[in-house]
């Protein structure tokens, strides 16, 4: 790792109980699977992944999942694991966590879905599966309708610009006749609360993050995302929540000729920088209690 990298990392790492789990969260591209490798190399553990696009096999280089190196050096879990066809939600997820987390290694929770660290650290309500009728019901559905359907609750509590977050919840009370709100009071207990692990979150400059996005989706794209999109275009199915990644219907739509690949670069960092924002204002309203981390000199 770069020198200056780890004098960014160091006074956070003196900080850290090397026995204690941590959690990493944060906005896309600020920063956070380094500091998760950093942790595990001086001070032991394992990474999780936390990030609900990184579960998906069709993915690496479009997500930014630890590169193979990286992986064959530090222990990785739950990333690429899960087939774009298969439905995979945070019940799934908090599951399969659970099973990691009973051999006993200190854990290194890392990534961008705010919902896997909620559920770790609260609880996470039983909800029923979703009836594949009611699924392709809401996929019909245009986000206003989808919206106006949610019950008060639910709704206050929900990213309204956030199409999946909003049909999902639409879902959830078509199905059950309970909004997912009244579902969410009723959960079990926490696997993983705050404390005992020590949660970071980074918390950074609008500016400084915008800037990193434009170099990272460069980046992507010099390592190869477009042919990674070449191999997924055939079965491209942008109902399903892997084919939804940040920069997918972007490069599926020049790879369709449908926009240059300028277009499709400037609309797919503009696309991050939206996610991010939201990502932002999520986190300092949901994570008030975690640690807050602002990077100065990552590069």
């Amino acid at each position: 790792m770069d020198q200056a990298v780890v004098r960014e990392f160091g006074d956070l790492l003196s900080s850290l109980d090397p026995a204690r789990p941590v959690l990493i969260a944060g906005p896309t591209a600020s920063g956070k699977s380094a500091l998760a490798l950093e942790i595990a190399r001086r001070q032991g553990g394992e990474i999780v992944n936390a990030d609900a696009s990184q579960v998906y096999d069709c993915w690496r280089i479009l997500t930014a999942r630890p590169l193979p190196e990286e992986e064959a050096e530090v222990p990785h879990h739950l990333y690429g694991h899960v087939s774009a066809q298969d439905a995979y939600s945070a019940g799934h997820w908090l599951r399969e966590v659970s099973g990691v987390l009973d051999t006993g290694f200190r854990p290194i929770f890392t990534g961008g879905t705010g919902l896997y660290f909620l559920a770790l650290t609260q609880g996470l309500a039983e909800i029923p599966a979703t009836p594949l009728a009611v699924r392709l019901e809401g996929d019909s559905l245009p986000l206003a309708t989808l919206v106006a359907g949610l019950d008060a609750s639910t709704a206050e509590k929900t990213d309204l610009a956030n199409r999946a977050r909003v049909q999902r919840a639409w879902e959830v009370l078509r199905a059950t006749g309970r909004g997912l709100a009244d579902w969410q009071a009723q959960t079990d207990a926490p696997r993983l609360p705050l404390p005992p692990a020590q949660g970071i979150v980074f918390d950074v400059d609008r500016e400084w993050l915008n800037d990193r996005i434009s170099r990272r989706f460069d980046a992507m794209l010099a390592a190869g995302a477009l042919e990674e999109a070449r191999a997924v275009w055939p079965h491209y199915d942008p109902s399903l929540p892997a084919h939804r990644a940040i920069g997918a219907p972007e490069l599926i739509a020049l790879l369709e000729g449908k926009m240059t690949r300028d277009e499709a670069r400037d609309r797919a960092v503009t696309a991050t920088r939206q996610f991010a924002k939201r990502q932002r204002t999520w986190f300092r309203s949901k994570m008030q209690g975690w640690t807050r981390y602002r990077p100065q000199d990552l590069d």
